[in-house]
């Protein structure tokens, strides 16, 4: 590509392909660079540093979240309609839960963007803005966490998978039952792979329901 018709939105993409690929650590600047076929110097016309570029990644995956959203619809609508999208883009992208600590929030304005929706439908559940605070980051972390123990990992190989989840039955299987019966139930589980959809819509649901039934305006 040549560098006068680069653009930050062809970086960000090139980035996120990388990062899906081969994971985060692997988007580098060297790396970048080569891919796009410009040198290191041109990308900084784009993207100041490593930190902005990460930066600037954050807020690609969270646009998704705002977009589109229809403001006649009740407050916890909007609010399921958020952290499912948040959940989606964890689970294509596992690594944003961890990207998400290292940025420089202050300077990420999708992040920004996502945080001040989500504090506005919190109030306007009746939560105070030091509880959205508190409720905004709860649902972050749950959401995001609710990925990275997704059953079987994210990602992972179907008979590997498989192999991991034998184990775990096997293991459980050699409890004593009389001393851990609940143990010994769960074992039989394992002998099918679980429903994943199943398990994240009952995590959304989980998460929500306790917000909506704690909302003062609920």
């Amino acid at each position: 590509m040549a560098p006068e018709k680069l653009t930050r939105q062809a970086v960000i993409e090139r980035a996120l392909k990388i990062a899906d690929t081969d994971g985060l650590p692997a988007v580098t600047v060297r790396r970048l660079a080569a891919e796009l076929g410009v040198t290191p110097t041109a990308l900084y016309w784009h993207v100041k540093n490593k930190n902005e570029l990460f930066s600037a990644l954050a807020d690609h995956l969270l646009t998704a979240l705002v977009a589109d959203m229809d403001p006649s619809r009740p407050w916890h609508q909007r609010l399921r309609a958020m952290i499912t999208t948040l959940v989606e883009q964890t689970r294509a992208h596992p690594y944003l839960s961890t990207l998400l600590p290292t940025i420089d929030k202050s300077a990420a304005e999708g992040y920004q963007r996502v945080t001040d929706t989500a504090l506005g439908l919190l109030t306007e559940a009746g939560f105070t803005l030091q509880q959205a605070d508190h409720v905004a980051t709860y649902l972050l972390l749950g959401a995001t966490t609710m990925v990275s123990c997704q059953p079987g990992g994210v990602g992972g190989d179907e008979k590997e998978t498989a192999e991991l989840r034998r184990q775990h039955r096997l293991d459980l299987e050699r409890l004593p039952p009389g001393r851990y019966p609940h143990l010994a139930a769960f074992a039989t589980t394992l002998s099918t792979p679980p429903d994943i959809d199943a398990y994240y819509s009952f995590g959304i649901d989980l998460l929500l329901s306790a917000v909506k039934t704690t909302a003062p305006n609920g």
